[in-house]
Parts: structure tokens; sequence; C-alpha cells
């Protein structure tokens, strides 16, 4: 049985109107924070598409206000599912913005546990968005998708290993700091900013990791502002299979 829904959040941003665009309505943009590989036609009536791992998903653009709306919205399937995005903006004096994100739609027969799932994401999401503004104003980040089967290993285990591999304490807090070695990188050191059970995100000073444990499974959602990143993905996955084979 499907199940329709909406989630709206909100937040203030320290940036302009102009750099939150550019964060929500362009493909370089979505990529330095949010997930996947991401393409947006500029116009209304366009085509949006994210490809996560080799998964792309396609929408259509029903609203394209260059510094006040932007929104998304997938094809209807049969059984009537469907997604929706919409992306409010609005100025502030001092030179801040609040963004307001309503995602709503209809989802299929788990509606409960996908509703929890993307009610607790976009708290997180959100958090990144305002770490790329605040941090790297004005580049374009490289997003590095990793993804990892944890099988049978119970969640705890799972984020033992997670927070070895980072040489974090446990419990993980909020302004730790993380150190990893990725084979043929250079290590990577920075400060915890994000800490739940399902997620850690790392800040250094060329980049924003993201690294999710849910059961079953672990995946890396890096976005990356440093050079050579060619060898990124390939080494990051290396690492990840090391950790929790």
């Amino acid at each position: 049985m499907t199940h329709p829904f909406e989630i709206e959040q909100e937040t203030t941003l320290p940036v302009t109107p102009e750099q939150v665009w550019q964060a929500i309505a362009t493909g370089p943009g979505i990529d330095s924070w949010f997930m996947g590989r991401n393409e947006v036609e500029p116009r209304e009536g366009g085509t949006a598409a994210m490809d996560t791992g080799g998964n792309r998903e396609t929408s259509v653009v029903t609203a394209y206000e260059p510094g006040r709306r932007f929104a998304t919205r997938t094809a209807t399937t049969e059984d009537g599912r469907f997604m929706a995005f919409e992306y409010l903006i609005e100025g502030r004096e001092g030179g801040s913005t609040v963004l307001r994100v309503v995602q709503s739609g209809v989802l299929g027969d788990d509606w409960q546990d996908e509703y929890d799932a993307l009610r607790r994401g976009w708290p997180f999401h959100l958090h990144t968005l305002r770490e790329y503004l605040a941090h790297f104003p004005g580049r374009t980040g490289i997003p590095v998708f990793v993804m990892a089967p944890s099988g049978e290993q119970p969640a705890q285990q799972v984020r033992a290993a997670l927070t070895r591999g980072l040489s974090l304490p446990s419990p993980v807090a909020v302004g730790a700091r993380a150190h990893a070695e990725p084979a043929g990188l250079p290590p990577v050191d920075g400060e915890v900013t994000w800490s739940d059970d399902e997620r850690i995100e790392v800040r250094t000073a060329d980049g924003i990791y993201t690294f999710h444990h849910f059961p079953g499974v672990v995946l890396m959602f890096h976005h990356l502002f440093g050079p050579d990143t060619d060898s990124a993905e390939a080494a990051w996955q290396q690492w990840l299979n090391g950790l929790i084979a």
C-alpha cells in the first residue's frame, strides 16, 4: 500500500541567496554537498539527474526561479509512487539566507521505514550544506561514492571498525580529531563535525568526508576540494574493503 508524505526543514546559512542558489540548483553545486553526481538543465521543464554508483535517477525541473525557488519531481510509477523536492530561498539582512526544503511524494509498501530514513537524513544533509558554504565557498567539490556490504556483522561491530579506521575514540564526539591513511592518498586529518548512530562526518582542509553505516552496508559520500582526486574512489574502496572484511 502506498502512502503520501511531506517533510519540511529550514536552516539559516551564512551566505548570500546567490551562493545558496548555486549550491542547490546546479550540478556542480549539488555535487559539493549532497549525494552522487548531478546534472541540472537550467530551466523549468528541464531535466535533473543524479547518478549514485551507476544508479541514475531523473526528474523534471518544475520550478526554476534563480535566487528564489527550485523544484523537481520524478515521474509517477505504475503504483503511484513519486518524489518531489522544493527549495525556497529568502535573503536576510547581514548577508545570510534562510533555506526551506520540502520533500514530498508517495512512498511504497515499506513507507514507514523509508519515511523515517528520509526524516533523519535531512538535518544531516543541511548540516553538510552549511559546512560546504561556510568552509569551501566558491569552490566545486568532486564527489566520491564508495559502498561495501557488511553482511551479518552487528551494527556495533561495524561502527567500531569505522572508528578504529579513523583513529577516533568511542563514543565519537563532535570536535574529535580524525586520522586515516588510504593507500596511495595523502593522510586525512580533520575534525568530526557530525556524529550520530548512523553517520560520522569529518571536515579537513580540502574535503568533507562522510561515513554512513546501515544494516548490511557501509556507504561513503565524500566531497573533495583539493587536487589529485582521480584515484580517490579506488583508494577509499580499498580502505573500506580492508576495514570491514
